[in-house]
């Protein structure tokens, strides 16, 4: 029986996730699942893809999403109080382009001093309106380009069999940064076949698989690259025929709801096998043409 392992929310987007045992579930995603944005004074937003250091950035959410209090190594913690409705900034990530809501000078300096660059600190405007691609549609907060990403332990538990066989270390789940994590699949990306389920209170439908960029090659916990895995060995079996490599899927909440850290995972339909595990395929290049996502 498939059951929910693991539930993380990412307040903001590229920083640390949050691991919790329960809950609510928007049409745009866990709730305040990057709700907030790091950008360029020109509105493009910051990624782990240039800046790894992102990773060791954490965002506690506190009264509500009242308030966050933003921390990272050799600096002091800063407290924000939440700007819900106030002036506008650019903010843009792959395939939306709009404005958040500047959350304060204060907040754009701490971040300009972690990343060592001009930094705007934004969050998400009442009027946020998104319509994400796929096979299903659906919306989105300032994730890359859907709602939900989802992963198995069994995926995992392959792709670090073949990392082992290289005699390399064994990578955890979080370089892959998913939403919701599926144990009890016995075989190894069986989510790519999932077309529609139920969890909990929650239903969700299959957008497409998600393309993974250079991210998980960061060390999560230190902000510090760590590669060539496990890109190096997802490039020998998880090849797609558009260019890159993809571990895991991207989902649409087809109907908003609660769920917890062991509820059944109940699917609906399922698409036929669409690849073989097997190597196959030449090592990824930088050639691909299709757009990898940092999540």
């Amino acid at each position: 029986m498939a059951r929910v392992a693991k539930l993380v929310y990412y307040p903001v987007k590229g920083c640390a996730g949050t691991s919790v045992e329960t809950a609510d579930v928007t049409p745009a995603g866990l709730r305040f699942d990057r709700a907030w944005m790091v950008v360029s004074p020109e509105g493009e937003f910051r990624s782990q893809r240039k800046h790894p250091v992102m990773a060791s950035i954490r965002a506690e959410v506190l009264d509500d999403g009242a308030r966050l209090r933003l921390a990272a190594p050799g600096v002091e913690d800063l407290l924000v109080e939440v700007v819900q409705d106030g002036p506008r900034h650019p903010a843009a990530t792959f395939t939306w382009q709009g404005k958040g809501v500047h959350q304060g000078d204060e907040a754009a300096e701490w971040f300009s001093d972690v990343l060592g660059l001009p930094s705007v600190f934004v969050g998400l405007a009442p009027e946020h309106e998104r319509v994400t691609n796929g096979e299903i549609s659906g919306t989105a907060a300032f994730a890359d380009a859907h709602a939900i990403l989802l992963t198995s332990e069994s995926s995992l538990d392959g792709l670090n069999e073949r990392i082992a066989s290289r005699g390399a270390e064994a990578v955890p789940m979080d370089r892959f940064r998913p939403n919701i994590v599926v144990a009890g699949w016995p075989e190894p990306h069986r989510e790519d076949e999932v077309r529609s389920i139920t969890v909990g209170g929650l239903e969700l439908g299959y957008a497409k698989v998600c393309i993974r960029c250079t991210v998980p090659m960061v060390d999560q916990e230190t902000g510090k690259k760590a590669g060539p895995e496990p890109i190096r060995s997802l490039a020998d079996y998880r090849r797609e025929p558009e260019g890159g490599v993809s571990f895991g899927i991207k989902m649409a909440v087809t109907g908003p709801g609660q769920l917890a850290v062991g509820d059944e995972v109940i699917v609906h339909s399922w698409a036929g096998p669409s690849r073989s595990t097997a190597a196959a395929e030449p090592p990824l290049t930088a050639t691909a043409s299709r757009p990898a996502e940092s999540v």
